[in-house]
């Protein structure tokens, strides 16, 4: 069974006439993770926005994009706008842009679960300090207190994951979420979003340039270039076997970037 099922998307922009996605058609297995990769410019981000219904207005999109069995496309603002946050969750790569800068999280936090539950405030808090600890962050009502800028980026991504882990949606989309973050905190917050999908039972889309980040914790992949899906299949198969000469430039790249590490840290030992 597919919770996602994406048929002949095209995302064009009308001041330019230009097609960023062409005919892409995909599918995410209930309870799986598919990644998509790509370089920048690819059209990842594009496409998951198209899906979220979150791109600019100057964008356009047409083609069949079924959730649960239902097209979002044919679903007016209102209806799209309860979906979003409860049953499909987006985790962006910067946090600043996920938070409201004007104002400390708590409230920002309060504002999005209220919309979705009739939690009292007690309640919400509650359950909001229990998912930052689960997600390793200390001193959970100090950070509430924080401003979005008080905070670096990877507490930011941890913030948006504990965030999801109350909402529970069906479906996390995970935009670059670790690119801007150094190693240490991009394993960290790989670690926390593969305990997340664990814990909720949900599935995800994993979008990233970097192969060796997905193949940790997605299950399928599609591989896009210029706006076009140029291949896909599971994890395994497209690793070992990739049919296309750009997933098979990403492929060994990624290996000589892994081999390249292993005899730096030889030399070191």
């Amino acid at each position: 069974m597919n919770i996602v099922e994406v048929k002949h998307l095209k995302v064009w922009d009308t001041r330019t006439e230009r097609t960023i996605i062409h005919d892409s058609s995909f599918e995410v297995r209930q309870g799986s993770c598919l990644a998509i990769v790509g370089e920048s410019g690819s059209g990842k981000s594009v496409t998951c926005r198209a899906l979220m219904r979150l791109n600019k207005p100057n964008m356009r999109q047409s083609g069949m994009m079924l959730f649960q069995g239902e097209d979002l496309q044919l679903l007016p603002e209102q209806e799209m706008r309860r979906r979003r946050g409860r049953h499909l969750s987006m985790i962006m790569q910067h946090g600043m842009s996920a938070f409201d800068p004007s104002c400390v999280l708590g409230v920002h936090i309060r504002e999005t679960l209220q919309t979705h539950y009739n939690w009292n405030t007690r309640e919400l808090e509650r359950k909001m300090v229990q998912a930052m600890e689960r997600v390793m962050l200390k001193n959970p009502m100090h950070i509430l207190n924080q401003y979005p800028h008080q905070l670096s980026g990877g507490m930011l991504q941890r913030m948006m994951i504990a965030l999801a882990l109350v909402l529970e949606p069906e479906l996390i989309i995970a935009d670059e979420p670790t690119t801007a973050l150094d190693t240490i905190s991009q394993y960290e917050v790989l670690e926390q979003l593969i305990q997340l999908r664990e814990r909720i039972g949900c599935s995800m889309i994993f979008i990233s340039h970097d192969l060796g980040v997905v193949r940790k914790i997605a299950d399928d992949v599609m591989v896009m270039k210029d706006g076009s899906v140029v291949e896909q299949g599971s994890m395994q198969s497209v690793l070992q076997e990739p049919a296309h000469a750009y997933t098979r430039y990403l492929v060994s790249t990624r290996q000589e970037l892994s081999d390249h590490f292993k005899a730096i840290m030889q030399e070191g030992s």
